[in-house]
């Protein structure tokens, strides 16, 4: 059972990480170079015009002033507009768009990795230097090593033109018009399936998902299935582990009552991490695959000088990556009490 205490505790110490954040992002953006008074004026505007655009963004005022009005915004969730992705739209409205495509394909990608990776690590373990051991390993290791600019086009290659299977691009096809109710578009076409009792929206929107899913997902599984071999071993050579099994308790349940928890606890770290690195890692996933999600939108904020947006992006990223921590030390509490103490 997880104290309140420690919960609290947790996330009282999210508050300085997100301050240091924010207050990263606004020093690395300023002292970047570029004139955003520039960019959205345009390159042909006059001196004239540039000067009147940094009057209406309080650009002319003192850093510190600035600073101060972008924490403040920051308290109201105020993220300002975007100059030039979306001219016009509140930041907060247009990642409100784009991040629960990137969530739901990270999701569904560590799903596959947890999926896989932590049965074939234990199973690693346990048979340790056999047949099925050096297998799984080397599975592991071209996960890893498999970069995904290369494998997602292989895939597309395979089950979409030489089999036909799977679609190549996109999230759904382009005959359903579903309504969106929490951007996911799995979620999404499951309640409508459910409400109106047609379920092709939902079988097109998860056979869209399977290839861009899978891509990331095994690169995932490789790193858990790894770490899971890795930490068993370690666990299976304590010495209560060979204390029940002096006591006549089969391998099996020996395994899975006394290591697998134990063992568990490095992996949900990794798991943790990982699940970060894929909300901001997934820019090429979505490109190869087409998907517009939160990674893309970020590069392309990044290369026109759209600062609210590069702002308000990263911050959001920050925001889950800190959430998933706390996610891991609840976990880590639940799996080895004494963490709690």
């Amino acid at each position: 059972m997880v104290s309140k205490r420690f919960v609290l505790k947790r996330l009282l110490l999210l508050v300085p990480v997100l301050f240091g954040v924010a207050t990263f992002v606004f020093a690395i953006l300023h002292l970047s170079p570029g004139d955003p008074a520039r960019v959205i004026a345009g390159q042909r505007a006059t001196a004239e015009q540039v000067a009147l655009v940094r009057a209406e963004l309080g650009l002319n005022d003192p850093i510190w002033v600035q600073y101060a009005r972008f924490l403040g915004d920051l308290v109201t969730l105020n993220l300002g507009d975007s100059y030039i992705v979306r001219k016009g739209t509140p930041v907060l409205r247009v990642l409100r768009a784009r991040l629960p495509v990137t969530l739901e394909l990270a999701i569904y990608g560590q799903f596959i990795g947890i999926l896989l990776g932590i049965p074939l690590g234990l199973v690693s373990a346990v048979k340790q230097d056999s047949l099925t051991d050096h297998l799984t390993r080397v599975g592991a290791l071209a996960g890893i090593s498999v970069p995904i600019f290369w494998s997602g086009p292989l895939l597309i290659l395979l089950f979409a033109q030489s089999l036909d299977l799977l679609p190549a691009t996109g999230r759904i096809a382009s005959a359903y018009d579903v309504p969106v109710v929490t951007g996911l578009i799995t979620v999404d076409t499951l309640v409508l399936g459910v409400s109106a009792g047609d379920f092709a929206p939902f079988r097109s929107a998860v056979s869209h998902m399977l290839l861009p899913a899978a891509v990331i997902g095994v690169y995932s599984m490789a790193l858990i299935s790894r770490m899971m071999r890795s930490s068993m071993l370690e666990v299976v050579r304590q010495d209560y582990m060979r204390t029940a099994r002096a006591k006549g308790q089969g391998a099996k349940i020996t395994v899975m009552k006394h290591g697998f928890r134990n063992a568990m606890i490095p992996v949900v770290t990794v798991i943790g991490i990982q699940f970060g690195t894929l909300l901001g890692g997934a820019v090429l996933t979505e490109t190869v695959f087409g998907i517009g999600g939160i990674g893309t939108l970020l590069v392309r904020a990044i290369e026109v000088g759209d600062y609210p947006l590069v702002q308000g992006t990263v911050l959001v990223f920050a925001l889950l990556f800190t959430v998933v921590n706390l996610g891991v030390d609840v976990t880590y509490s639940y799996l080895d009490p004494r963490i709690d103490q």
